[in-house]
């Protein structure tokens, strides 16, 4: 139960993301919505086509689907009034939402038999598939392709996780372990701005 609100409470903060997103590129509330949800819901919809999970789970739990319209409109009706909200306030719960998408990617990967690299990678697709739409949607340089460390935190936080797995640690503690990886390396490049060297030709 605890997974799976940290999981809605991901999906809320990665609405936010989208409907902050589109309101900066003056979308009407059409667009607003379909930019909340790819980035929600996306990642998690190509883990299950992948996979071969049919149908996919925002069809069995409209849950989710619910809790992207309600983010919609509490975002876009709070957006109007400008609020003072510390900076690290959206960053650190993007970080914590990606956290437990990792995790979820990772377990359900290997439920469905994949091996433990395709379970990483899996992991990762969850997390940073649906900032990926929206981004190309958006005509942006996708958040995971540049120098920022973010897929990269996805990548050894399901490294920990499927370790854990394959050394006999139970589930549950594999997966917190996995998770508390992402999340503390996420928030340490959110705190002292690290990032990856870039790719420069001259």
């Amino acid at each position: 139960m605890l997974i799976y609100l940290l999981d809605m409470f991901g999906t809320a903060v990665f609405a936010v993301s989208g409907v902050l997103l589109a309101g900066r590129l003056r979308m009407d509330p059409f667009g607003v919505v379909v930019l909340a949800s790819v980035t929600a819901i996306g990642g998690g919809t190509i883990r299950d086509m992948a996979l071969g999970a049919t149908p996919v789970f925002w069809i069995t739990d409209t849950n989710y689907l619910w809790v992207i319209f309600v983010t919609c409109l509490f975002t876009m009706a709070g957006i109007r009034r400008p609020q003072k909200l510390p900076w690290y306030v959206l960053p650190v719960a993007d970080a914590i939402g990606l956290a437990v998408f990792v995790a979820i990617g990772v377990e359900k990967a290997l439920r469905f038999g994949a091996s433990p690299m395709v379970a990483v990678i899996m992991g990762v697709l969850t997390g940073c598939g649906g900032g990926v739409i929206r981004d190309v949607l958006a005509r942006e340089i996708p958040m995971v392709l540049r120098t920022e460390v973010y897929a990269t935190a996805c990548i050894l936080g399901g490294i920990v996780h499927t370790t854990g797995l394959l050394t006999g640690f139970a589930t549950e503690v594999s997966s917190l372990a996995g998770i508390i990886t992402t999340l503390t390396i996420r928030l340490a490049a959110i705190r002292w701005h690290l990032s990856l060297p870039s790719l420069t030709l001259r």
